[in-house]
């Protein structure tokens, strides 16, 4: 089980959980698991290719598109390991180390994505309140800038997580409650004070909710906008050059919202609810988002057909 150093206090091994209830068949459920995580990777190696390939898409609204699919990516392929790991080979066990860094990448990413997303909603306003202006403020060197800016901002932010985690004192236990290391789950198995932890992961988890809410400001003002101009056919044609990301939104900010209300009153839900949202929060996004702007992005989905059929003939 745990094995505990006295000096420097560090848990060998944890375990995670598959779905409860449902070992029997994980072999089966690695079917659907495995062909979400193909489809998302392809989808998202698709966007990237078709962004970089095509001069045409090399727009500010086409790059903040290529940091959402690299974030997606990222997402996906932090938790493939473990997912993988129970779900085909049934060994859910994780050493400490390899669980402080996954948290690290897994909690980055998200906070990558949530920022992206904020970014994209600036970027829709900017495009309706000012269009006329829109190339000349948002150069391919300002939206560079942009993007190292987020990079810093979600690496700074997640940084201190394992290593506040390792100074941790772990007792006996070691079970952990989802399919891969998320920080509050390993921080409630600490026997020690965990106080800073509590603290700096409520700051944390505030800084994406204050993402959501710039995200609404971003529409009010879109929405003020859009009333604004006299006729209607040109009301919903701005309109609908949101929909892609307000459906980016729904899909990542939804799960989010949902786990937090199943976590809040816990002991009223089914634990196999619990790991099938949590499993739902990483593994939809990366795989609606493709599909989302494909089918939604005229000039994407243009663009991916022709190559397709490219490599057809």
């Amino acid at each position: 089980m745990t094995i505990i150093n006295t000096s420097q206090v560090e848990v060998t091994t944890f375990f995670l959980v598959g779905m409860p209830g449902l070992e029997y068949a994980h072999i089966w459920i690695s079917i659907p698991i495995c062909s979400m995580y193909v489809v998302a990777l392809l989808g998202n190696c698709t966007i990237l290719f078709v962004i970089k390939t095509e001069p045409s898409l090399h727009e500010p609204m086409y790059y903040f598109l290529s940091m959402l699919a690299l974030s997606d990516l990222g997402l996906s392929l932090s938790s493939l390991p473990t997912m993988l790991r129970i779900f085909l080979f049934n060994a859910p066990g994780i050493s400490a180390n390899a669980c402080f860094a996954q948290e690290f990448f897994i909690h980055g990413f998200m906070l990558m994505e949530s920022s992206v997303l904020l970014i994209m909603s600036f970027d829709r306003f900017l495009a309706i309140h000012n269009p006329l202006r829109y190339n000349s403020i948002l150069t391919t060197v300002r939206v560079a800038k942009i993007g190292i800016v987020l990079s810093f901002r979600s690496i700074l932010l997640v940084l201190p997580f394992p290593f506040t985690l390792r100074k941790l004192k772990y007792c006996q236990k070691s079970q952990l409650s989802h399919s891969y290391c998320l920080h509050q789950d390993v921080m409630k198995l600490s026997c020690s004070d965990n106080k800073i932890d509590v603290i700096y992961g409520l700051f944390v988890a505030l800084c994406g909710m204050v993402d959501f809410m710039l995200i609404a400001v971003s529409y009010f003002l879109i929405l003020k906008t859009v009333l604004g101009i006299a006729s209607q056919k040109e009301q919903l044609r701005a309109l609908n050059t949101c929909v892609s990301h307000i459906c980016a939104v729904v899909i990542f900010y939804l799960p989010i919202i949902t786990l937090s209300v199943v976590h809040r009153f816990a002991r009223y839900v089914s634990p196999l609810f619990k790991v099938l949202m949590a499993n739902v929060l990483l593994l939809v996004p990366p795989l609606m988002n493709p599909i989302v702007y494909c089918v939604k992005t005229r000039q994407i989905r243009v663009r991916v057909v022709a190559k397709l059929c490219q490599k057809q003939v």
